[in-house]
């Protein structure tokens, strides 16, 4: 029995200036992907998210964080992508997005229709941009502990992740954070703050909650075509939940949780469909030294795009993959 191929999506903080240009120079598929989501952004936003990522004055250690733009970028990028892989005959059986990636994983499972996708995924930048003030993220590198013994954490920032078991995501206002780098720098603690402009995955974002639902009660969803590893609830759903687009990124998430749940069932092949390989590097340090499950990633601030796409295909690349499927 094959191993089933699971597509991962990541979200805010993944992005930066220039992802994927070399797949988008001299990849034809990727490229008409791309040109063919921006069409779509351009006739909600009146701009060009292409040339957003890839402006001549857009260096990739430049901050891209306009939520308005990254949140699409985002988005267009990994389902471009997934594009490439499925024409190509790689086909996941599970996809599992975190936060934003989320959006990719219903569009990819063809849980709804992607030009109903990419309205929602921008429908809430401008909601968020126009109701919230500017917030942050902070990457911690240490123990979860240190979050929940630590006043100066649970009682003034959330809990927006913890991705293995020495790495968690913090998420909240800007002075408070500031205090918590100030203590992380003191204790020797390595820590980065996150390309975001807001603190998704925690109550700074509560103001733009009530519009938001309110617009996602106008839409619907499909049942899932390809099976979805939610990495909000940390199982597979047989049906989307109603507000399921605001709560992806407002609540907590449950990555480590929907990844072990995967390797209860089977060792699977993880393909990282985001745009920096960070899901990639998550889900090594979760795996078990029993499983003989496979983790890649393609594109990443490193380039080698074309170079990790190819190999993937020669690994990969067979007719059909009759793998078990769990049922619900």
């Amino acid at each position: 029995m094959n191993k089933p191929i699971v597509f991962m999506f990541s979200g805010q903080g993944s992005q930066y200036y220039q992802m994927g240009k070399e797949l988008f120079d001299n990849d034809p598929i990727f490229q008409k992907w791309m040109i063919k989501m921006d069409d779509i952004v351009q006739r909600n936003i009146g701009r060009s998210v292409i040339n957003e990522i890839y402006h001549d004055h857009g260096r990739k250690e430049n901050k891209f964080d306009r939520t308005l733009f990254t949140h699409p970028a985002i988005f267009i990028l990994e389902y471009a992508l997934s594009q490439v892989l499925i024409e190509g005959g790689i086909k996941p059986d599970y996809v599992l997005g975190t936060s934003l990636g989320e959006f990719t994983a219903l569009a990819v499972s063809e849980s709804m229709e992607v030009e109903d996708v990419i309205e929602c995924l921008i429908k809430q930048a401008e909601m968020i941009e126009s109701n919230c003030k500017q917030s942050g993220m902070l990457a911690i590198l240490d123990h979860i502990s240190l979050y929940d013994e630590n006043p100066l954490l649970f009682q003034n920032i959330a809990l927006a992740s913890s991705n293995f078991d020495s790495h968690f995501v913090v998420s909240g206002d800007n002075e408070k954070l500031s205090e918590v780098i100030r203590f992380l720098t003191e204790k020797k603690i390595i820590h980065q703050l996150l390309p975001v402009s807001y603190g998704f995955h925690s109550s700074c974002i509560d103001f733009a909650e009530e519009e938001y639902t309110n617009f996602l009660s106008t839409k619907s969803f499909n049942k899932p075509v390809v099976p979805v590893m939610s990495g909000l609830l940390g199982t597979r759903l047989s049906e989307i939940p109603k507000n399921y687009l605001w709560e992806v990124v407002r609540r907590p998430i449950l990555f480590q949780e929907a990844l072990q749940q995967l390797e209860r069932w089977s060792d699977c092949i993880y393909l990282d469909v985001g745009p920096s390989g960070t899901l990639a590097n998550f889900t090594k340090y979760n795996l078990t030294k029993d499983s003989t499950s496979q983790c890649y990633s393609i594109i990443t601030p490193f380039g080698q795009d074309i170079k990790n796409i190819r190999k993937i295909e020669s690994l990969l690349k067979h007719p059909g993959n009759n793998v078990l499927i769990p049922p619900y």
